[in-house]
């Protein structure tokens, strides 16, 4: 094991990170994706420091599959454009540089400062950069050419021990980006490892952090929860650090009221993790199905419903309109939002038309046009 070692005001060496090589963290290469290895090639060749960084090292030291490899250097946003032509630099606050390869993305961020806490955008060395991880089995680097991880805060001894520990001081963690909670949560339920005592019950206190949290935000993290494959778990996890409530309150509230309604839902997150991990290019719609199947199903008599004076469009305004306040404050695509209740609705036997797209209708109106001109 090797150590790497910083300099403090006096210029004595300091210990800054254990640096385990490919004997003792048993990483193979050929697991890593050939496009990332490149990419931290070419900024290396041109000068820069560049390593795989987060849940990338975590998957790969897990002995699982990582789903995407995340890039962090020295290198500034507009360097590492020049450097690839095949990227485009993203976001206004926080910028960073998405390099494409076909239909891969790899996003390549610069080292972050801590001069602003642990959510400024000012850019920093490596040893900052790690302080602004959120939780240890996220904060490695691994160094694919040299075949090391740099580990800064003991997260390897806390993947094999299997615990979820945070990098920054738990009294700031949540106050700074509420949105680890529900990481938090997602960790814990994808990989296997425990969250303390100490960090449930600051979870369960710091929930209502979450409540200003922009819709947005909540959104993109529950599809990610939604289309991982381990909803099921996460969901779980949410429920019981009373996180689930901001992310789903209306669901929320039935399973809290209705046992029969709360066992099914959770039946049915098997079920759609189950249809994900089998159907890996599916929809979200078909997502959705699954996520608003118990709901739909106990609105009404469905059968009562077909009888009644009511048309089949009628029928899918009132209940795509309900189901849309159901799945607040998440804010799915309409279109998605569209396929899903249309699906439950033929389950209850009630048949809606399919939407015309607007270009066809633009075209039936020029047809129409020219023929009366003719």
């Amino acid at each position: 094991m090797l150590v790497r070692y910083s300099t403090d005001e006096k210029g004595n060496p300091v210990k800054k990170a254990v640096v385990y090589t490919k004997d003792e963290h048993c990483i193979k290469r050929e697991s890593i994706d050939p496009d990332a290895i490149f990419i931290i090639d070419c900024l290396k060749k041109n000068g820069f420091d560049s390593y795989i960084v987060g849940g990338a090292v975590r998957d790969l030291i897990g002995g699982r599959t990582p789903k995407d490899f995340d890039i962090v250097t020295d290198a500034t946003p507009s360097r590492i454009k020049k450097i690839f032509r095949n990227s485009r630099i993203i976001g206004k606050r926080f910028r960073l540089v998405h390099v494409f390869f076909g239909t891969k993305i790899f996003e390549v961020s610069t080292f972050r400062s801590i001069i602003d806490g642990s959510i400024g955008n000012a850019f920093g060395s490596m040893d900052e950069d790690v302080l602004r991880r959120d939780f240890t089995l996220n904060a490695l680097y691994y160094d694919p050419l040299k075949q090391q991880i740099i580990d800064y805060v003991g997260g390897v001894e806390d993947i094999k021990k299997g615990i979820v520990k945070p990098v920054i001081p738990i009294d700031r963690i949540f106050i700074e980006d509420p949105v680890r909670m529900i990481r938090a949560v997602k960790y814990g339920a994808t990989t296997g490892c425990k969250l303390s005592h100490k960090l449930k019950k600051k979870i369960r206190i710091s929930a209502p952090l979450l409540s200003p949290v922009s819709p947005s935000r909540l959104t993109e993290e529950f599809l990610k929860i939604i289309n991982g494959g381990h909803s099921f778990e996460i969901v779980n996890a949410a429920l019981e650090t009373d996180l689930y409530e901001y992310l789903q309150p209306a669901a929320s509230n039935l399973i809290l009221e209705n046992k029969k309604f709360a066992k099914s839902y959770l039946e049915n997150l098997k079920k759609l993790d189950d249809f994900v991990k089998q159907n890996q290019d599916s929809r979200l719609g078909e997502r959705l199905y699954f996520l608003l199947k118990d709901f739909v199903e106990q609105l009404t008599d469905w059968k009562l419903e077909i009888q009644s004076e009511y048309s089949s469009s009628e029928i899918y305004k009132k209940t795509w309109a309900i189901c849309r306040n159901f799945v607040l404050p998440i804010n799915p695509q309409r279109t998605e939002l569209d396929f899903a209740v249309r699906k439950l609705l033929q389950d209850a036997g009630i048949q809606v038309k399919p939407k015309r797209a607007k270009r066809n209708r633009k075209l039936h109106i020029q047809q129409d046009v020219s023929e009366q001109e003719n």
